[in-house]
């Protein structure tokens, strides 16, 4: 009975979200308490969905203040002189602006959202694919590339929501993988220095470029520039990642004090952070919000006993043979699954029942979620049509979703394998 409503639940859950019928949010909270209700736990599942926001409190608070960061640092002018830097150095030639592309993406990419770093590296970089002649199908699978992989960093959507399910910080199920992704990136500069020789070889070198990277900026984003504060800024940014990565502190902490600390230098004027606060304030809620409501769906779950009984009826589906090679499965599946599955179906809805399968043989579930951040909508979601920004990419870029998935998806297929390779090797995923 329990595997049963178990199941309904993930498939109602599966079926609102993705035919769009109401917010991730709202079926994240209604769907697990009507069907809670209706197995006859009664007011019991407060204490589960109550147990359930506790757990996820940190990753949420983390979330929103790495938004509320980095955000700041785009809208002062913190990434401004890379890019004018990286416009001086590529001086026409196809194969530096197709590196620097790759170079500013993963750059811009450390806010941890995809939209803004689309619209950054390409706001910068299209008035130079055009003066050279160059394909901008090329500009849109190098910056999916190389903002798939950066999209693995713990303040990111995907690894948020695993570390969410399984109950897990950065420091377990993220720093393990930072080799695997390092070898991500080797291979997202490589494919993108393939891709600058052949446009090299197609348009040539232009001798005479020219590009003024300050003419593409509004009266209102020019206001908000803080050149003056540019190297603190930078130390400052410096600093957090290594403490981040160092987990020196619980990550939500640290963003709270460096965003506390930006804010105030950078904006001394109480109206005036209170402006910036709000500005930021939408994808703020949004995610947060998403988070916590996700805390609820999996207290219920797990609190009914519901993810048990669903991992004892796959365990007893799946042939013996097949049990221990789940990792690689899910590895190889997860960035394919990205045209399917939206991340908060597939982290929210399948994680939590492949790691208790996973359980059943002996596996460890964060061999599950290793396995899974390294495609399922990281790799992948710059060409899933079922992410917003997807389409942010391929418009601002003015290529077709086809073209661009046909060009770009044997590339981050391969992102993913690498990865998954590199993890296999050094026993960061275990089978």
């Amino acid at each position: 009975m329990l595997s049963v409503l178990g199941f309904v639940t993930i498939f109602i859950f599966l079926y609102l979200i993705m035919s769009k019928r109401t917010s991730v949010t709202v079926a994240l909270i209604v769907v697990p308490v009507v069907t809670a209700l209706i197995g006859g736990f009664g007011l019991g599942i407060g204490k589960m969905m109550l147990s359930g926001v506790l757990k996820v409190a940190p990753t949420g608070i983390m979330i929103m203040f790495a938004i509320f960061y980095f955000g700041l640092m785009l809208e002062v002018g913190m990434f401004d002189p890379l890019v004018k830097f990286l416009i001086r150095l590529v001086k026409g030639d196809p194969l530096k602006v197709v590196l620097a592309t790759a170079f500013l993406t993963c750059s811009v990419a450390l806010d941890g959202d995809g939209a803004t770093t689309f619209m950054i590296t390409i706001s910068a970089m299209l008035p130079i694919y055009l003066r050279l002649n160059m394909s901008r199908v090329v500009l849109s699978g190098t910056i999916c590339l190389a903002a798939g992989v950066m999209n693995l960093i713990p303040w990111g959507g995907p690894t948020a929501r695993a570390m969410t399910v399984l109950g897990m910080d950065s420091l377990t199920l993220f720093n393990p993988v930072i080799p695997a992704m390092i070898g991500g990136l080797v291979w997202v500069f490589s494919v993108a220095y393939y891709f600058g020789l052949k446009e090299r070889k197609r348009v040539g070198i232009c001798h005479d470029f020219d590009f003024d990277y300050a003419e593409h900026l509004t009266e209102e984003e020019e206001a908000l520039r803080r050149p003056k504060l540019l190297w603190f800024n930078l130390l400052l940014t410096i600093v957090l990642v290594v403490a981040l990565i160092q987990n020196l502190m619980p990550l939500s902490i640290l963003f709270m004090i460096a965003y506390a600390i930006a804010l105030l230098v950078n904006f001394p004027n109480p109206s005036a952070q209170m402006d910036r606060i709000v500005a930021q304030g939408n994808n703020v809620v949004f995610v947060s919000s998403m988070i916590f409501a996700a805390g609820i769906f999996t207290g219920i779950l797990t609190g009914t006993k519901m993810v048990d009984a669903m991992s004892k009826t796959m365990v007893s589906m799946i042939p013996d043979a097949l049990g221990s090679y789940l990792p690689i499965i899910v590895g190889v599946t997860s960035m394919p699954l990205s045209l399917v599955f939206t991340p908060d179906a597939y982290y929210f809805g399948v994680m939590p029942i492949i790691s208790q399968t996973a359980q059943a043989f002996g596996i460890e579930p964060v061999s599950i979620g290793r396995a899974a951040i390294l495609g399922q909508m990281t790799t992948g979601f710059p060409l899933s049509p079922l992410t917003a920004s997807t389409f942010i990419l391929v418009g601002m870029s003015g290529v077709e979703l086809g073209e661009h998935q046909k060009f770009i998806f044997k590339w981050a297929f391969g992102s993913t394998i690498v990865m998954l390779l590199i993890c296999l090797a050094t026993g960061v995923i275990q089978i």
